[in-house]
């Protein structure tokens, strides 16, 4: 960024130059413009990466187009390209949107969507790219991006520039027909009109095929990114800890991420609000000139006294006052969006967990109270529905009031002119199309209220996500377990409940390698989370375990996962299924208890309903024969199966995994033969519970 400040700053001093030797006192204003340019584009080394592309843009055209206008004062610009000169203002113009930008990336809630937008365009991922059959190169994604944004923002340019140009030729056809003058009137409608439009459709559709194309690589980016951060590091357990603002994780990367680039269903995100600003801006200026020009057309008594850029001015008045009023009536709807989106996702989770606990909800016949549970979290919803409703259609009332007045202004304030002649149709018609086009700039607030504040609740959720997952990691990196060269596994800890409670107190306990123990205690004595810290997923603790250098440690919960998908997936998870040979995962549910199932192993189904308990708890015993792990903590994972049947498992896995250490939770005293060690949860003076040891019956 600093060698293109440099760039323009050596435009900024020749232009200097040319209006001392001109005296021309524009050259001056471009020279200050450019010069301000100059030092916001050094400066913008330091912002967004995002914003650094328009930055960028506008600073490149500042000199382009300040280059055309110094030719054309010097007299150099081509007489066969007269009709094509570029507006006085234009360089100044985009000068000013350079400095625009950069002001803008110091604004909070601009810093927070340029935050989100930079983790893509600042990423150092690398893609194959081939254009039109040349040999494939692989480039840094960003780069990809970067060029079809360009490339998308110069053609939201032109397509205004066409626009512009159309007014003028709808403006001399509109006289034509008034004069009744044919000629004039066929031969702007097939060589002014015509293959202006066309352009101007061509432009639209490569357009709309390079915005999609950003928006679903984009998209496919931020999604990965935000899965990657929920699932990384087991975030996603530390976040549910968390819980609060960190609801419905699953409806921010899917709706939200979507959302916040280009809208969703809305269409609106901080892509399209980008290159609509910049076009609508674009018009502005563009319009505003024309304006700015037939205002001199309107004058007023038999002197002829013209307002500069009446208007101009009107407009602007009028536009500066729909948008403090539709402010003033909107400011709440960004909450109650942010809340419909919330009470939106918990209605989806309740139906889904409905669905996955359908088989318990029918046994124990809660329908009704499961009903009025749905019926009650809809509630909600038509609660907030309402209350945006009255908010909207207060928006609504004000908002249509204004646009119908903003087509029928124009008329009004040309009508007069027009009846005493001195404008003709052409010049009314084209005045209401450029007053039109300014207005809508300057309106952008009121027109896209809704949409900006929708908008604001998605970027809400996502900054609240990023903010619970680096709460998640300040967690996880208190969590106790620590690698040690050591042969046992030692602890020194002490665990607490996430509301800061203390429960455990396990200091001094050891488990040798080949010495199976069994831990029991009352319910709520801390026994799963003892095993949790192990596994190290609880963050919520003071001290330390030590665990063998290199160990492998395996946890089967009570109630284990089981993915959708093949039967064979299910029994290798977490690993792929290719990791292990069909006769291996065979052998493995063979020897859990389940060998009518093994002629399933491809069958693709929802395992998790279709198994009962035991069986469940079985397939994750299979999954601990194939990983063979040096530690086995089996968090009550047979309390499904039958005494006689538990035995077995139990003798199968001393067999079968003769150098694995099984270190059991349950509360069956038949357990007590098949492990070396009973250890007992035992209540302190405290109320905390400690691990001792017991007799072993």
């Amino acid at each position: 960024m600093q060698g293109l400040g440099a760039a323009v700053a050596v435009f900024a001093a020749l232009t200097l130059a040319a209006g001392v030797h001109l005296g021309d006192a524009n050259l001056f204003l471009l020279a200050a413009g450019a010069g301000l340019c100059a030092f916001t584009t050094w400066r913008s080394a330091e912002i967004s990466s995002f914003l650094k592309i328009f930055v960028s843009i506008f600073s490149v055209e500042t000199v382009v187009f300040g280059a055309a206008r110094l030719l054309e004062v010097e007299g150099l610009w081509p007489a066969a390209l007269a009709n094509y000169a570029l507006p006085e203002s234009m360089s100044l113009t985009v000068a000013i949107f350079s400095i625009i930008v950069f002001g803008l990336s110091h604004i909070p809630v601009v810093r927070e969507m340029t935050r989100i937008a930079d983790l893509y365009f600042d990423a150092q991922d690398r893609t194959e790219l081939r254009l039109w059959g040349l040999p494939a190169f692989r480039v840094r994604e960003p780069l990809i991006a970067i060029a079809m944004i360009v490339t998308l923002v110069l053609m939201s340019q032109g397509l205004v520039g066409i626009s512009v140009r159309l007014s003028f030729i709808r403006r001399d056809y509109y006289t034509a027909l008034q004069e009744m003058n044919a000629g004039e009137f066929w031969r702007l409608f097939l060589y002014g009109f015509t293959p202006w439009a066309f352009v101007h459709v061509v432009v639209a559709v490569i357009d709309y095929v390079l915005q999609s194309t950003l928006i679903i690589r984009w998209r496919q980016w931020l999604t990965k990114h935000y899965v990657s951060r929920w699932l990384g590091g087991r975030r996603h357990y530390a976040m549910a800890l968390v819980g609060g603002v960190t609801d419905n994780p699953d409806q921010r990367i899917a709706e939200d991420v979507n959302r916040f680039i280009d809208g969703g269903d809305s269409g609106y995100g901080i892509y399209s609000y980008s290159i609509l600003l910049i076009s609508k801006l674009s018009s502005l200026v563009s319009y505003s000139i024309v304006l700015w020009d037939i205002s001199s057309a309107f004058t007023f008594f038999e002197a002829n006294i013209a307002i500069p850029g009446l208007l101009f001015w009107a407009a602007l008045i009028y536009a500066a006052i729909g948008t403090v009023t539709t402010h003033l009536i909107g400011r709440p709807l960004t909450s109650l969006l942010f809340e419909k989106q919330r009470r939106e996702a918990d209605f989806r989770f309740s139906l889904a967990r409905l669905r996955e606990y359908g088989e318990q909800i029918a046994l124990l016949r809660g329908e009704g109270a499961e009903g009025a549970s749905l019926v009650r979290r809809f509630g909600a919803i038509v609660a907030n529905y309402f209350a945006i409703i009255d908010l909207r259609k207060k928006l609504v009332s004000f908002t249509a009031t204004f646009n119908q007045l903003s087509i029928i202004i124009p008329f009004v304030l040309t009508a007069p002119f027009y009846f005493a002649g001195k404008i003709k149709f052409g010049v009314m018609r084209q005045t209401a199309d450029a007053f039109d086009n300014v207005e809508a700039a300057l309106t952008f607030f009121v027109d896209y209220y809704v949409f900006l504040s929708d908008f604001r609740s998605v970027l809400d959720r996502l900054a609240s996500f990023d903010a619970a997952a680096d709460r998640a990691d300040e967690l996880n990196a208190a969590q106790p377990t620590e690698r040690a060269e050591r042969r046992d596994i030692a602890f020194d800890v002490t665990l607490a409940l996430p509301d800061g409670r203390r429960i455990v107190e396990a200091k001094g306990l050891e488990l040798a390698p080949g010495e199976s123990a069994l831990l029991t205690g009352p319910s709520g004595s801390g026994k799963s989370t003892l095993f949790r810290a192990v596994a190290g997923i609880w963050p919520y603790c003071e001290g330390r375990i030590e665990v063998p250098e290199g160990a492998n440690v395996m946890l089967l919960p009570q109630r284990p996962y089981v993915p959708i998908g093949s039967l064979a997936r299910a029994v290798a998870y977490p690993a792929e299924p290719e990791a292990y040979s069909r006769h291996e995962i065979a052998e493995a549910l063979e020897a859990a208890r389940l060998p009518g199932f093994v002629a399933n192993l491809e069958e693709e189904s929802n395992w998790g309903q279709r198994l009962s308990g035991g069986e469940q708890q079985r397939i994750a015993v299979a999954r601990a024969l194939l990983a063979k792990p040096d530690w086995l903590f089996l968090d009550e994972a047979t309390s499904a199966l039958d005494e006689k049947l538990e035995g077995e498992i139990y003798a199968m896995l001393r067999e079968r995994l003769p150098q694995t250490t099984v270190v059991s939770i349950g509360h069956r005293s038949s357990l007590h033969a098949f492990h070396h060690r009973h250890i007992s949860m035992e209540q302190e003076a405290d109320g905390t519970f400690a691990p001792r040891e017991a007799v072993l019956a």
